[in-house]
């Protein structure tokens, strides 16, 4: 029955971290049209979930974990907008590194692997039930 737990625990570890995934996700799509708010600012930089592994002690387990979230270093794009108040001399307005299609590549990713998760939680589950109901 421990073996039934141990992967329930890391089902919910992977669900955990791919919901993190997913709000940095829709955080940066939420500013993906964000541009600097004066010539010499920057405008919103796009976020990155680094995993790792965390060791559950009491389990012995070592289970995935939201090592950190970085911001991109990609340079930002540059739109012509002249009459726009962030633009430079040029006349160019830094607009964010976000780019939609990769976030949403990435939210597709993050929603499929949240989802295999789930279904190993719930057949662990299923067996579990079924276990006690041959115990009685």
């Amino acid at each position: 029955m421990s073996e039934l737990i141990k992967s329930m625990s890391i089902s919910a570890a992977g669900m955990k971290a791919q919901g993190t995934r997913l709000r940095v996700i829709s955080e940066n799509m939420a500013n993906a049209g964000s541009t600097a708010l004066t010539p010499d600012g920057d405008p919103y930089r796009r976020k990155l979930v680094t995993f790792g592994i965390e060791l559950d002690r009491e389990l012995g387990l070592p289970l995935v974990d939201v090592a950190r979230v970085s911001r991109d270093s990609a340079d930002f794009g540059e739109k012509y907008q002249p009459g726009h108040p962030a633009a430079n001399a040029s006349g160019y307005v830094k607009t964010s590194n976000v780019n939609s299609l990769v976030e949403m590549a990435d939210m597709r990713e993050a929603e499929r692997s949240y989802q295999a998760n789930l279904r190993v939680m719930q057949a662990s589950r299923g067996m579990l039930q079924r276990t006690i109901d041959l115990l009685r």
